[in-house]
């Protein structure tokens, strides 16, 4: 297996890719074995190769929570769940653009609103946005991104470019065919045809998935090809943490070494993404959360998810020092502190 593993790396390093067959192979190398170690490290090398050092950071607040129409089952946000999410109504100017100062101090690069509802439409809603997107990239501190659900028209996503918008996350969650199985209000493809939207208008795309809902490595792989075939210039990996009152919150989590390796398989079929470790990754890497970024992770998340907490901004800005890699903030800096109490969110986490 590791001169197989080498010769994949070799062909990706030249700029070939993997096809499907070629990623279950890989998803499917037993996380007990040394063959795992090869794979890391090869993994390692293409991301060194492809981005350097340079670890990318964001944060996001929740900016409307809760009351969700969609039925999405791993989200405690969902009205057709029992999940006790917090619920209240689309934040203030002034309330975003606090939050968003928090996180640029806390040394994000990047600073997205998110918002728990089915997606855009023409109306006063739409506008309020569109002036907190030119506020916030007004200020010229960092880009600012959005998740605001499906776009259903190319002039919507027109209005989120020309008012600033950088990157629109929109994950495409899990495989093809495994997604009926995690949704039933909207289909893998209106996921799709957003994205499609976003990208007429410029829009940089951020789309992922959750992993540990119950699929196969082999639809790990699926989706990994799907997210290649959109052009995705973002992928957040998240890791389910379940959440009481959600159709998944028995889900035993994965174990760290499978998330490690799902990273890595992931780098090797997608070697020029930004791969984000985002939602889960404390409760599902825990003491190997370093190990992400050698197995091919290129950004993070900072701060807190969407209802559940995440690790101080300062302790991953020394994490990231202490392994050699550099953020905006600058490796060997001293750590920023602890961002306000404003959520900062993972989508989909």
């Amino acid at each position: 297996m590791r001169d197989t593993i080498r010769a994949y790396e070799e062909r990706v390093l030249a700029g070939g890719m993997l096809d499907h067959d070629e990623g279950c192979t890989l998803v499917r190398i037993p996380t007990e074995s040394p063959d795992l170690l090869d794979l890391v490290a090869s993994a390692n090398r293409v991301r060194l190769h492809f981005k350097g050092t340079r670890i990318d950071t964001c944060a996001i607040v929740n900016a409307k929570s809760g009351s969700c129409s969609e039925d999405c089952a791993f989200c405690a946000q969902s009205a057709h769940h029992r999940a006790a999410a917090e619920s209240y109504p689309l934040m203030d100017g002034a309330a975003i653009g606090e939050a968003a100062e928090a996180a640029y101090d806390a040394g994000a690069e990047a600073f997205g609103i998110v918002a728990a509802w089915k997606g855009l439409k023409e109306g006063p809603e739409l506008e309020a946005l569109l002036t907190r997107v030119r506020e916030l990239a007004a200020t010229g501190r960092g880009h600012v991104d959005g998740s605001l659900g499906h776009v259903p028209s190319e002039a919507i996503a027109h209005k989120l470019k020309e008012a600033g918008l950088r990157t629109y996350n929109h994950n495409l969650e899990t495989a093809p065919s495994h997604f009926s199985s995690i949704c039933s209000t909207h289909t893998f493809q209106d996921r799709v045809d957003t994205i499609g939207r976003l990208k007429a208008a410029g829009i940089r795309i951020c789309s992922g998935g959750i992993f540990g809902m119950g699929e196969t490595p082999e639809q790990r792989v699926e989706l990994a090809l799907a997210l290649r075939e959109v052009g995705v210039d973002v992928l957040p990996m998240n890791f389910l943490n379940p959440i009481p009152g959600t159709p998944l919150e028995g889900v035993t989590p994965l174990k760290p070494l499978e998330c490690i390796q799902t990273i890595a398989v992931y780098r090797m079929l997608l070697p020029t993404a930004n791969l984000m470790v985002a939602g889960g990754r404390e409760v599902n890497l825990r003491d190997l959360q370093s190990w992400a970024y050698h197995a091919g992770a290129n950004a993070t998340m900072v701060g807190n998810y969407l209802t559940t907490p995440g690790r101080s901004p300062a302790d991953d800005q020394r994490m990231l020092a202490d392994l050699g890699l550099d953020t905006a903030q600058g490796a060997g800096t001293e750590p920023a502190p602890a961002p306000s109490p404003f959520r900062m969110v993972s989508a989909g986490a």
